[in-house]
């Protein structure tokens, strides 16, 4: 699915979930009829982007390596996003989830949030013998984080939140050709390493298997079940408000 469509899809939910707080409150307030409650829909949406580079809003420029000419010639688009953190690299064989999600059902606590969205991944890869975890002060989830010279960066995080709602997410590395991550310095990091689940497991790797074991353990770790809605792009995990 295109980045750029993706992107938009994620603002239409986010705006109707935005839209629907505001409701909820005119409805608690008695300004507004309340025959038809309004109510926050959770997303979880698991993508495949062609490749792109995305730099976050406080990103900087200065970490993209490659040329606007060199990007023209190998058809790789670079967009400016709404995201947290800096540069990162999307394409074939990484798996991107973006949770639509109203923090208030939750905890309201951005922190809480991303080691959740960690503890995710973290899981899913010790389902492959690999043993990950975080890197203190950083985000995302990495392997050896604290042996210099060996850190490697196997999924990237960055998200937006407004009214207690987020969007955008996690992307992990599982087939990935890492080679796009060599023109430029990813999440702006300078001295440590990225890597994927076929890297590390020397193998390729079934990517809907993957999927599903994300899935699973996105279920365990928010305690909810995600209802599976098929739309044409993208496939829309949808988890009912608890």
């Amino acid at each position: 699915m295109a980045y750029k469509d993706a992107w938009a899809y994620q603002e239409q939910l986010m705006q109707f979930n935005i839209e629907q707080k505001i409701l909820v409150k005119k409805q608690q307030s008695g300004s507004l009829d309340q025959t038809q409650p309004a109510c926050t829909k959770n997303h979880f949406l698991l993508c495949e982007h062609p490749a792109v580079y995305t730099l976050g809003r406080n990103g900087n420029s200065d970490n993209i390596l490659i040329s606007e000419k060199d990007l023209e010639e190998k058809k790789i688009e670079l967009y400016r996003t709404n995201r947290g953190g800096d540069i990162t690299f999307h394409g074939p064989g990484q798996i991107v989830g973006y949770p639509i999600l109203d923090l208030e059902k939750y905890s309201t606590d951005i922190s809480f949030y991303l080691n959740r969205l960690e503890e995710i991944i973290i899981r899913t890869l010790a389902e492959y013998g690999i043993a990950a975890g975080r890197s203190p002060g950083e985000t995302g989830v990495w392997i050896a984080p604290a042996i210099k010279g060996e850190a490697r960066k196997i999924c990237a995080i960055g998200i937006r939140c407004s009214r207690w709602i987020t969007m955008h997410g996690f992307a992990l590395n599982v087939n990935t050709d890492l080679g796009y991550f060599d023109d430029i310095i990813p999440c702006g990091i300078q001295d440590k390493d990225v890597t994927s689940i076929q890297k590390e497991v020397s193998g390729t790797i079934n990517m809907d298997e993957v999927k599903d074991k994300i899935c699973r353990h996105f279920e365990d770790v928010f305690e909810s079940n995600l209802l599976i809605k098929v739309t044409p792009p993208p496939i829309a995990y949808q988890a009912p408000i608890h």
